[in-house]
């Protein structure tokens, strides 16, 4: 998947984020603090992990299924663009 690659730094910047979202949930569970604060810092991991979702999805249409900024038939390259955001407003 060369996409994965060329976006490679950026990609794991978003997984170590996330590394340390889950870290901070660990730490809190430990230290007992108040299960509303745990749920908020789960609930910002969850949106994390749904914008590395949205990345890698819309990265895998552009460049496995159709591209809708290189598409010269203009009904596919509106579908296409009308799937990315579909899959980032259902994953926000």
């Amino acid at each position: 998947m060369a996409h994965t690659i060329k976006d490679k730094t950026k990609l794991l910047a978003r997984v170590r984020r996330l590394k340390g979202q889950a870290e901070a949930v660990e730490r809190a569970l430990e230290a007992e603090i108040g299960c509303a604060d745990v749920l908020m810092l789960v609930a910002s991991m969850r949106g994390a992990v749904n914008g590395l979702t949205a990345e890698l999805m819309e990265d895998h249409i552009r460049h496995h299924v159709v591209n809708p900024d290189a598409e010269p038939d203009a009904e596919r390259a509106r579908g296409a663009a009308e799937l990315i955001e579909v899959v980032r407003t259902y994953l926000k």
